[in-house]
């Protein structure tokens, strides 16, 4: 699949109509997810024929595009029962199989599962100090071959667009400065 074909299907994915601040809910769009799989992909092998986790799946744009781009099996993390419902019809819209799993990643005990790859947008910890690198503690132990995660930074190495979804948003879209991380346990 080309890399334009990827970001035009990831964008017909439904999205949140009310993110939890707590839970630092931003969607990640289809121009970075389509990117940030398409490298996993065709950089490093690391996606088509393995076992994909998407931590803190959200609706689930990691996790399927990972499903399109070949993986064997994607399961989908997350602790939001409502970004789940989302991320299960996202999934039978576009014909793809995602395992979900209700789960606070940071309790997160997979037994029996091989995960080759996990894919993430986490919390950015903004709101709750740490919780990126709770995320990526998780994922560093659970996965066999590389974890690639999304991380806010100073520097501009990959964009980040975060439409205005809460009262406290004045603009109604930003640029956010993220680092896209591959780590290879």
């Amino acid at each position: 699949m080309k890399l334009k074909q990827l970001e035009g299907i990831l964008g017909s994915i439904q999205q949140f109509s009310n993110p939890k601040l707590d839970l630092e809910q931003y969607p990640t769009g289809p121009h970075i997810a389509s990117r940030l799989l398409y490298t996993a992909e065709n950089t490093f092998g690391d996606v088509n024929g393995k076992v994909v986790a998407d931590f803190g799946c959200g609706c689930g744009t990691l996790g399927i595009a990972s499903a399109l781009l070949g993986a064997e099996n994607v399961i989908g993390i997350d602790v939001d029962l409502q970004a789940l419902e989302i991320a299960s019809q996202n999934a039978e819209n576009l014909e793809v199989d995602l395992d979900l799993i209700y789960c606070n990643v940071k309790n997160l005990s997979l037994r029996g599962y091989l995960i080759d790859t996990v894919v993430m947008n986490p919390p950015f910890g903004t709101r709750n100090k740490g919780s990126d690198m709770e995320f990526l503690s998780v994922a560093i132990k659970v996965a066999s071959q590389s974890v690639y995660s999304l991380h806010k930074t100073s520097t501009r190495e990959v964009r980040f667009d975060v439409p205005q979804l809460y009262q406290f948003h004045k603009k109604k879209t930003v640029d956010l400065a993220v680092d896209l991380w591959r780590f290879v346990p």
